[in-house]
């Protein structure tokens, strides 16, 4: 049993790129799909596909990497909000991952939804996680 699945999630994917590997499979959950989404609109996963006819459902994403230089399109993966500390913010005081060059995931009460789509509708939440 994982005490934190949207770390075991994001330490798997590090540890793929990590590794090179070009797909990974992930244990799903409604968070889980929400943040491969995010992923996969931002331009930082090739693919994804969602396998829920077993049980647990599993998610297969598939990496992304440079053609030439084959540096992967996810540099750094950082869980914000923890179990033991949860990390909240407002709408004004949203966190800027790499000067606006990288995403913050919130959680918020209309889903999960980066930090410049929370801003514009100018509500806060749970910062998840910071991808780069």
């Amino acid at each position: 049993m994982v005490t934190d699945p949207i770390a075991d999630y994001l330490t798997r994917v590090r540890n793929a790129i990590m590794a090179n590997h070009k797909v990974v499979e992930i244990p799903s959950s409604k968070v889980k799909k929400e943040i491969t989404k995010i992923l996969f609109e931002k331009g930082y996963i090739l693919n994804f596909k969602f396998e829920d006819d077993t049980k647990p459902g599993t998610i297969k994403v598939a990496l992304k990497y440079h053609p030439v230089t084959k540096m992967p399109a996810i540099v750094k993966l950082e869980r914000i909000s923890k179990p033991g500390l949860r990390k909240y913010t407002g709408a004004e005081e949203m966190p800027r991952v790499l000067n606006g060059l990288g995403v913050a995931i919130i959680s918020t009460s209309k889903g999960l939804m980066t930090d410049k789509e929370a801003k514009v509708q100018n509500i806060g939440g749970e910062v998840l996680c910071f991808i780069s």
